[in-house]
């Protein structure tokens, strides 16, 4: 199980040049994913395509994925912004984040991507608005 894990998280959302960043030729940067992109990309397998925790590996993992659209009313109906950017990008150790059944995403971000940390911090950010997008009433 830990290797399909491996696996998804290895799969880059763009292809990576073979040259170094100093010899390659100035370009443009393609526009971020969307949130809804990244998370299906990299969310939906444990948490499920409509968030709930009831994704396709959710059974094989030793810790439950969480209903992600509960955050806001679990945090006394307030999205909690920062705890989930937190949580995504590994500053703050959350059960079953870090371990063997959840990556730490800034970290998978990072080696999927060249453009460096603003393009991590982008998709860490449209990751998190689409979350609360998602958030189901009391």
């Amino acid at each position: 199980m830990i290797l399909v894990l491996a696996a998804v998280v290895s799969l880059p959302l763009e292809a990576r040049g073979a040259r170094g960043a100093e010899d390659a030729p100035a370009q443009a940067s393609a526009p971020a994913p969307s949130g809804a992109t990244l998370y299906r990309t990299y969310c939906a397998v444990c948490h499920g395509p409509d968030a709930h925790g009831r994704g396709p590996l959710a059974s094989s993992l030793r810790v439950a994925p969480t209903d992600l659209t509960q955050l806001a009313r679990r945090s006394g109906g307030t999205f909690p912004r920062l705890a989930v950017t937190r949580s995504i990008d590994g500053r703050d150790t959350v059960r079953g984040h870090g371990t063997g059944d959840m990556p730490v995403w800034g970290d998978a971000f990072e080696r999927s991507t060249e453009a460096g940390p603003d393009a991590v911090r982008a998709r860490i950010e449209a990751l998190v608005s689409y979350l609360a997008s998602v958030q189901e009433p009391r």
